[in-house]
């Protein structure tokens, strides 16, 4: 391990202009471990893929995982990773002067990334040529900014091969998407990725209802009223149904304990604001609510099992996965639940059970299928804990959220017997 103090000690009895100095040398130093970083992961790539082929697996699943496994080593998600080498592999194998600016401090990784991503569509020969005009001349980067040097690197490569260009642009409606992600204050922005002239369509058939509607309302709040009036199909005050989606204690529900609730897909959310979306809902006959109870460890307070009516257990354990792991179990990666498979694989003799399942994203859940990885799954004081072992023997652990609410004590010893033996057979439930 290197011994990082020195980089984050500053002398109080520095002047201002040793301090300005020392901002501006850790940037670079930023700069140079970015670079490393990168000839590392690319190295690392090249001699995966190397072993791979040697042992006989078909070129398209060669170096499988190795994304995941520069993500979790840079604490960072897998979609970061895959980032993250692809920059790596560009700098090193076809891009040096870009190279050279950002182990230099000129150019940071970010700016490094905006070059490479828009030579992405050129051919190894074109995008040495943008290399070579955007960085061979260090100076001609001195002051620009982000927008700027994404604006140089896009002209030069229109310039090099407009088809190309163009033909990027006709691919990129195939990314169409749709997102969400939490906002302060209890609030969600909900991102939508289109081609422009449909995103630029639906702004416009929303600023008109704006202007054209005089209620009081903000022309924001009227926008956003009628986009979700659009979308759902149901006046925007029409609460939703929330009891599938969000988990509560009873203590906070029904009582005055103030612990956060969860609303799956979001997280966090607070006591009185959770409680309101429950009266919402519950007492508009436009909305339907239904409750489903949980169960939690006697000790810890972890999720063990949950109560069903549904006679198909594996959609009732599925639903009790998603809720307890509420994200993607791999380390440092946030994106929704897809998939719950077993972390020790059912091929393998992996039983399906709430112990030995896991929610992962669709991405994740793939990659610990390829060779050499390996996921193992326990309970640590209660509490479900998933341990990730990558193709290089390196470990990561994770544990599933605690959910809303404080851990109960119970009274007598017949609630607690039926509370532990409920944490040794979830499938029970």
């Amino acid at each position: 391990m290197f011994d990082l103090s020195g980089l984050a000690q500053v002398s109080e009895n520095a002047d201002e202009a040793a301090l300005h100095r020392r901002i501006e040398e850790l940037e670079r130093v930023k700069s140079a471990a970015a670079a490393g970083q990168a000839r590392c992961a690319a190295l690392l790539d090249a001699k995966r893929r190397a072993a791979d082929a040697a042992a006989g697996v078909p070129r398209a699943k060669q170096g499988r995982g190795v994304a995941s496994e520069v993500a979790l080593a840079r604490h960072d998600s897998p979609n970061c990773g895959n980032r993250h080498l692809g920059l790596a592999k560009a700098l090193v194998h076809e891009m040096p002067h870009t190279m050279r600016a950002l182990e230099s401090g000129v150019l940071s990784e970010w700016r490094a990334t905006l070059i490479v991503r828009e030579s992405a569509c050129l051919s190894v020969a074109d995008r040495r040529v943008l290399d070579a005009q955007m960085c061979a001349d260090l100076t001609r980067l001195d002051g620009m900014g982000d927008a700027r040097i994404e604006a140089e690197a896009k002209k030069i490569a229109y310039r090099l091969d407009p088809q190309a260009v163009v033909d990027r642009v006709a691919k990129a409606a195939e990314d169409r998407t749709v997102t969400i992600r939490p906002a302060p204050d209890s609030m969600a922005r909900v991102t939508v990725v289109v081609p422009v002239q449909q995103g630029v369509g639906v702004f416009a058939a929303l600023k008109h209802r704006a202007d054209t509607t005089f209620d009081g309302r903000t022309r924001g709040q009227v926008m956003a009223d009628t986009l979700v009036e659009r979308v759902t199909g149901r006046p925007a005050d029409v609460p939703e149904p929330v009891a599938v989606n969000l988990v509560i204690s009873d203590q906070t529900l029904l009582g005055d304990d103030e612990h956060p609730a969860v609303i799956e897909g979001y997280g966090p959310m607070p006591a009185a604001v959770a409680r309101h979306l429950v009266r919402a809902a519950v007492g508009d006959k436009r909305s339907r609510a239904t409750l489903r109870r949980l169960y939690r460890h006697p000790k810890s307070g972890a999720l063990v099992a949950m109560e069903s009516r549904s006679r198909r257990f594996p959609q009732a354990l599925a639903k009790f996965i998603g809720l307890r792991d509420q994200t993607c179990r791999t380390p440092y990666c946030d994106a929704p639940v897809r998939h719950r498979d077993h972390a020790h694989p059912h091929a393998a003799g992996g039983p399906t059970s709430a112990l030995n399942g896991l929610g992962a994203c669709e991405r994740c859940n793939y990659v610990k299928e390829s060779p050499g990885w390996e996921v193992r799954t326990y309970l640590e004081n209660g509490v479900h804990t998933a341990e990730f072992v990558t193709p290089t023997g390196a470990h990561y652990r994770s544990t599933a959220p605690p959910p809303p609410g404080p851990v109960e004590l119970y009274e007598s010893a017949t609630e607690l017997q039926v509370a532990i033996e409920l944490a040794r057979c979830p499938q029970a439930a």
